[in-house]
């Protein structure tokens, strides 16, 4: 049909990045490239008239995926799909999929259309300039660590919960503690930007701004008149600790302080720090890629 464009799409990993466009580009594919700004991943997409012929280039790019290999040339993730033509500048669209966190948690984009299972929080996102898609490592290991430490004090028969999200972004955090039932939630991020974006997806997710507090200020200036049972901060490790004592302020015994934004080879510096304050222990922490997240309870 004239009116359907058929794309072979798949994930670069490659070691030399410049080099994938100059052969897709030498098999004659007409193809755009897109990238990720969170997750860094490139994504290409390859344009086809026909079912067939997108079929047909998959099948020879996996083929040749070994011979690709041995000049630094990865592709993962292969998929065919298909698109009004009239959408093809929003094929992107594409690479974003409803994310399960838990049986509790779920985020989808707007144009997904996603049932969630019974008792299923829902959190409606789209990629937008703010840091905060839940896609990113990082974002999923503090929604897990969130979500898995508010179902624990609910089980407990805690109705009062208080949540902090330092360094919000898109304010999915922040949402999601809402969401899940935390009754007071505060978030803030040094980019003043972000806030109006976090505003409005918090509305979108029908959170208005007396439900969810969103500030603009830099973890040194934030003040709170609480100590809350929920701290997370997906901030830089640089950041988590120059701002060590001002994050341990923000906790009192028992709460789950949850630090992400943690490159793997920074994460054992990251631990120390904070536990050689004898405030807090690690209960788990989660690798994903390059990134690592640390879980802690504070005593």
């Amino acid at each position: 049909m004239d009116d359907i464009i058929y794309c072979c799409v798949m994930t670069d990993r490659s070691e030399f990045k410049d080099a994938s466009p100059e052969l897709l580009s030498a098999f004659g594919y007409d193809f755009s490239s897109w990238k990720d700004e969170e997750t860094k991943e490139i994504r290409h997409t390859l344009y086809f008239s026909n079912e067939k012929d997108a079929i047909a280039a998959m099948n020879t790019l996996k083929e040749k995926n070994e011979e690709f290999n041995s000049f630094g040339i990865h592709f993962t993730d292969f998929a065919c799909t298909k698109l009004k033509r009239e959408d093809w500048a929003e094929v992107w669209k594409i690479h974003f999929k409803p994310l399960v966190i838990s049986d509790t948690l779920a985020i989808t984009p707007s144009w997904e259309h996603f049932e969630p299972k019974p008792g299923q929080a829902l959190i409606r996102l789209d990629p937008g300039m703010s840091f905060g898609t839940g896609q990113h490592a990082t974002t999923k290991s503090c929604l897990a660590s969130i979500d898995r430490f508010i179902s624990e004090l609910h089980r407990k028969g805690q109705r009062e919960i208080s949540m902090l999200d330092a360094g919000s972004g898109s304010g999915i955090l922040a949402i999601a503690a809402r969401k899940l039932g935390c009754t007071r939630v505060d978030a803030f991020d040094i980019d003043p930007d972000t806030v109006g974006v976090a505003r409005e997806n918090a509305r979108k997710n029908e959170i208005d701004d007396q439900s969810l507090s969103i500030t603009a200020a830099s973890l040194m200036e934030y003040e709170s008149d609480i100590q809350y049972d929920i701290v997370a901060a997906n901030i830089l490790s640089s950041a988590l600790l120059a701002g060590r004592e001002k994050l341990l302020s923000f906790c009192k015994p028992g709460t789950c302080l949850v630090l992400a934004g943690i490159l793997d080879a920074e994460y054992c510096k990251v631990k120390e720090a904070f536990e050689s304050t004898g405030h807090c222990t690690e209960l788990y922490n989660v690798l994903e890629k390059e990134w690592r997240g640390g879980t802690y309870l504070v005593k």
